[in-house]
């Protein structure tokens, strides 16, 4: 059996039966152009990393405000570009250097990646998967127990375990303990990408394409 989910998910499944391989993601994402991106954002200073922040398809309003009110601080060190999704975007703040809101991306989103240099996201299993294939160091921040079966926390326990992702837990969300999550994670980059680097769960498509080609060459 080829199995998709985490380590914590898989109980279910007997041991000698269960081929752990990750989530397969789209190919088009690892192709993005950065400099398209920086041109789409309409940023000036390059020498800045940059920050994507990901909220999911309908936004996250504690992230979207979170991000918000630390953004003087945030934009003094990054390009942030905010995913804050549908019908969330604030027009006061289109005017602000160095900040690009989006309701959503489509074709556009490898390019944000290939742009970015780090990541905060809700914790899918598919969101994850991109980043560890993307190599991206993350700051996870899962949907909460009261507002979801707890899925995300298994994988943002799973993937911060690894060494993949830093985790800050919503109800922990605030401007200081965003500021030093945003922080710690820039300046200890270099070693979730080397954990990342080490996984054996990173391109699921090629490990399930090989394990079918075994069993049909073995059949």
């Amino acid at each position: 059996k080829v199995c998709c989910n985490f380590p914590e998910t898989m109980a279910h499944v007997p041991e000698e039966k269960a081929v752990l391989t990750g989530t397969p993601i789209r190919a088009e994402l690892l192709s993005g152009d950065a400099s398209r991106a920086f041109a789409l954002c309409n940023f000036t200073d390059s020498a800045k990393p940059t920050l994507l922040v990901v909220g999911g398809s309908s936004g996250s309003r504690a992230i979207n405000t979170a991000i918000r009110d630390l953004l003087p601080e945030l934009i003094k060190n990054y390009n942030v570009i905010h995913l804050c999704g549908k019908g969330n975007v604030d027009a006061s703040l289109n005017a602000i250097a160095g900040y690009a809101q989006f309701e959503y991306a489509n074709e556009e989103l490898a390019d944000l990646f290939a742009l970015s240099s780090l990541v905060i996201s809700r914790a899918g299993a598919n969101s994850i998967c991109e980043l560890l294939a993307l190599r991206k160091p993350n700051l996870l921040i899962p949907l909460s127990a009261a507002a979801s079966r707890g899925d995300q926390i298994l994988n943002a326990d799973s993937f911060a375990h690894q060494g993949f992702s830093k985790v800050l837990k919503e109800e922990d969300l605030s401007d200081k303990a965003l500021s030093t999550a945003v922080f710690d994670l820039y300046k200890n980059r270099e070693t979730y990408i080397n954990a990342m680097e080490k996984s054996s769960l990173s391109n699921a498509v090629e490990t399930i394409t090989s394990l079918i080609e075994s069993c049909v060459s073995h059949s």
